[in-house]
């Protein structure tokens, strides 16, 4: 039997997941990563928990699946995409910790570069807002602000890497530093038309190139795992993609219109556009989806920062759930949120609004607000985020939704998927198989080692467990969606 293993390192778990050849998960390991919150609105990791967590369980997933390294085939990395990394290039140490995706600490420097000539210029070359959610800012942080480093990497000392090339470079020993188009389309100094390290933006961000990692395509060999990671066992890396992009190809979105969500720390909603690039006029970013053989495809992204995190904070801050499986019962408890919004934004809010400063609020409490309303409302922010993400991408591409491929880990709450349903007005399609950012990073793997021939192929594996179809009138959908609105108008507007 062949198998392909997936590491999907995402921003609250390290996990690894063996596949089999039908495209069926064999096993998967799991471990946390500690979040750390030097002040208010950072978000930090240690790489080298990142890594100890990731290795962890390569081993442990082995282990349970009782299969021999002999009969892994290939390796596929899907990845937390913006969280940046810079390490030394003799000794292999980070030189801080990580500063993840979430972070706004660079929020000053991106009000700098939007104040200049450079804003257009960069959305324009790269497809991207100014934000502190993408790597560029971080890396200038960093080398700005850490004793020595911009005179390291200057030297060539340093190099830098999201996720995906720090997990390669530990995988190889050294030997390789590398990352995909997808990736590399995150960290707003990529030229995603003319497909290289846009030098006009690392200048103007004091970047020196030689920090930067080789991009390759997302389907292919990058290197073979050391020696010492597989007792002996050299295997093929043949697979890289940030996880949006992985679930994309996870979901067989591969035809032009195509939409999925993942609803996972994040909320992220990405459409194939095929081999175009389709700018936004309506807040929402051009990224590039994969590139195979140096063929690229292109999406249109809607980024929500806050999904799976609000039911964190119901869970660890509220004390109001003892895990998040129960939300979605209590939810279904009550009729209604009673008039009750909440709009998580508590990092800011990401597409369609953009807006770094505005904070997490909640609306329409009375004397008769229970556990139970708070709760759905958290629920139901999610679906509403999608919503305005989903408008804003019809609006863009032209293409009108008929139905939404979901999946992540909120994509298992009955309760949520029913209402996301009746709130976009079309049917919302499950898999079976809900590991799908793991998935598209073992297809993308498989294509390269022969596992899976194409994506015809691909597309016969993929298996629907359930499709959930709207039940809500159109005026209860037009007034609950009202209300959301006028919620978040108070919300940018600082008026709670």
């Amino acid at each position: 039997m062949e198998y392909i293993l997936a590491l999907d390192q995402g921003t609250t778990s390290s996990r690894s997941i063996i596949f089999d050849k039908n495209g069926d998960v064999v096993s998967i390991s799991r471990k946390e990563l500690t979040q750390i919150y030097p002040k208010p609105g950072w978000v930090e990791q240690n790489p080298e928990e990142i890594w100890e967590t990731q290795l962890s369980t390569i081993w442990q997933v082995i282990a349970k699946s009782q299969i021999s390294p002999r009969d892994i085939k290939g390796i596929g990395i899907t990845n937390q995409r913006e969280t940046t990394v810079l390490w030394d290039k003799h000794t292999g140490k980070p030189i801080a910790n990580a500063i993840v995706w979430q972070c706004r600490r660079t929020a000053e420097i991106c009000e700098e570069i939007r104040n200049s000539n450079l804003k257009d210029y960069i959305y324009e070359n790269t497809g991207l807002m100014v934000d502190a959610y993408f790597s560029a800012s971080k890396i200038k942080w960093l080398l700005d602000e850490i004793p020595k480093a911009r005179e390291k990497a200057e030297k060539g000392d340093l190099l830098f890497g999201t996720i995906d090339s720090w997990l390669i470079w530990n995988l190889t020993n050294g030997e390789i530093h590398a990352t995909d188009f997808s990736n590399a389309s995150r960290t707003m100094l990529y030229n995603i038309k003319e497909l290289c390290w846009d030098s006009k933006i690392l200048d103007a961000l004091d970047i020196p190139d030689t920090i930067l990692p080789e991009v390759k395509p997302s389907s292919g060999l990058f290197g073979h795992t050391a020696d010492s990671v597989f007792d002996g066992r050299e295997i093929p890396i043949a697979g890289v993609v940030g996880d949006q992009q992985a679930a994309l190809f996870g979901q067989a979105c591969f035809d032009k219109g195509m939409v999925k969500n993942t609803y996972g720390t994040g909320c992220f909603m990405l459409m194939n556009t095929g081999d175009k690039l389709v700018r936004s006029h309506n807040g929402l970013i051009s990224t590039i989806a994969w590139g195979i053989e140096n063929k690229i495809q292109y999406a249109l992204e809607g980024s929500i920062f806050v999904a799976g995190a609000v039911v964190q904070w119901l869970r660890d801050e509220l004390n109001l759930i003892d895990t998040a499986e129960e939300s979605g019962k209590l939810a279904c408890s009550v009729s209604d949120t009673g008039g009750v919004y909440i709009v998580p934004a508590f990092v800011g809010l990401g597409a369609p609004y953009w807006d770094m400063g505005c904070r997490g609020s909640i609306h329409g409490l009375t004397r008769g607000t229970g556990r139970a309303h708070i709760i759905r409302a958290a629920l139901e922010s999610i679906a509403y985020q999608t919503k305005d993400v989903l408008e804003a991408m019809e609006s863009d591409s032209g293409f009108r939704l008929k139905s939404l491929k979901v999946d992540g880990g909120a994509a298992g709450n009955d309760f949520m998927m029913q209402f996301q349903s009746d709130i976009l007005n079309v049917s919302v399609e499950r898999p079976m198989v809900l590991e799908t950012t793991a998935l598209g990073a073992a297809f993308m793997a498989g294509m390269a080692v022969g596992v899976w021939v194409n994506q015809g192929d691909i597309i016969s594996k993929r298996k629907t467990e359930k499709i959930f179809s709207p039940q809500m009138t159109d005026d209860e959908r037009k007034r609950l969606y009202s209300g959301w609105k006028d919620a978040v108008k108070r919300t940018l507007k600082g008026d709670v």
